[in-house]
C-alpha cells in the first residue's frame, strides 16, 4: 500500500500564483504544477493507492469558497466511485481560519459531508498555535477530525507561529486530539521536535524533511517516536511522491517492515477509508 498524506492542490485560476509563492517562500524550485490534474497525473505516475489532498485558506473570506471547492471535488469523486474503483483513493481535507466568523458552521458543513480532516498552515494563515482563540476550534474537532498542521519555518525564532512546543501544548490541553505534525514534527525545528514531540501521541509526516536535515537526527527521531506514527508525505507540488519515495527507500536503518508501515499502512489505519 502506497499513500501520500501530504499533497496540495489549488483551483485552476490561482494555481500558478500559489505555486510561485511556495517557491519564493521556501526557496525550493519545482517543475510541478498545482492543479488537481497535476496532482492526479503525478499520483498515477508514482503508483499511489491513496492520497490526502490539502487546501488552506490564507484569509477568512477564502474559507467558504475553498471548502466549496473541496466539497465539489468530493462530490465528483463519489460519483466516479459509484461507476468504478478510482485510483488513487482521495481523502479530501477542508480548511479553517481562526478569524472566520462562520467557522463553526463550516466545521459542521464539512462534518455532514463526510470530510475527516482539516489543514492548518499557521504561517500562511497568520494563526499562532498558542492563540487562545483556537481553543474552541480544537475542542470542536478533537473527537472526529484529523488535523494536518504545518509546523516550523525557514526563519527559526521564538516568535514562529508554529513550533513543536506549541503542538505539545495542544496535546496537553486537548487529550485525544488527532494531529499530524507535518515535516517530521517541525521544519527546521527538528531538535525541538525530538525533545518535546517524539514519543508522544501525535503523527509525523516525512514531507519536506529528510532531504533537508541531518539523517542522524532523523534516525534519533524515528527511534524515539516509533514508526507506527510516521506517515509518508511528499509536499507536492514542491516534491513528487516518486522523488520522496526514493529518498526514504535509500535510508538503510529503516527495515522493510518499517517502510511498509510508513508508506501506507499507518495512514490507512488513521483514515480507514483507505483500507482495501
Amino acid at each position: 500500500m502506497f499513500i501520500d498524506c501530504h499533497m496540495h492542490a489549488f483551483a485552476d485560476k490561482i494555481a500558478d500564483k500559489a505555486v510561485s509563492q511556495l517557491i519564493h517562500y521556501y526557496k525550493m524550485p519545482t517543475s510541478f504544477g498545482g492543479r488537481l490534474n497535476d496532482v492526479l497525473a503525478t499520483a498515477n505516475e508514482a503508483g499511489l493507492d491513496g492520497l490526502i489532498l490539502l487546501v488552506a485558506a490564507t484569509k477568512p473570506e477564502q474559507v467558504k469558497p475553498a471548502n466549496d471547492w473541496v466539497l465539489s471535488m468530493l462530490n465528483q469523486y463519489q460519483k466516479q466511485s459509484q461507476k468504478s474503483s478510482p485510483k488513487p483513493k482521495i481523502a479530501h481535507f477542508g480548511t479553517y481560519h481562526v478569524d472566520d466568523p462562520d467557522w463553526l458552521s463550516e466545521i459542521k458543513r464539512l462534518r455532514s459531508a463526510g470530510i475527516k480532516g482539516i489543514k492548518l498552515h499557521p504561517e500562511f494563515q497568520s494563526i499562532d498555535l498558542a492563540n487562545p482563540k483556537l481553543w474552541p476550534f480544537f475542542e470542536e474537532v478533537k473527537n472526529d477530525f484529523v488535523l494536518m498542521i504545518h509546523v516550523g519555518d525557514p526563519i527559526i525564532s521564538p516568535n514562529n507561529m508554529s513550533t513543536p512546543k506549541k503542538i505539545a501544548a495542544i496535546l496537553d490541553d486537548f487529550p485525544g486530539i488527532k494531529i499530524i505534525a507535518a515535516h517530521l514534527g517541525g521544519y527546521c525545528f527538528w531538535d525541538e521536535a525530538y525533545e518535546v514531540l517524539a514519543g508522544r501521541d501525535v503523527y509525523f509526516d516525512t514531507s519536506s524533511s529528510l532531504s533537508y536535515m541531518d539523517l542522524d537526527l532523523a534516525h534519533k527521531i524515528f527511534a524515539k517516536h516509533g514508526t507506527e506514527k510516521i506517515l509518508f508525505g511528499s509536499d507536492f507540488p514542491l516534491k513528487s511522491p516518486k522523488q520522496e519515495f526514493e529518498t526514504l527507500d535509500r535510508i538503510s536503518w529503516l527495515s522493510s517492515a518499517d517502510k511498509e508501515r510508513i508508506l501506507g499502512i499507518n495512514c490507512a489505519e488513521l483514515l480507514p477509508g483507505f483500507k482495501v
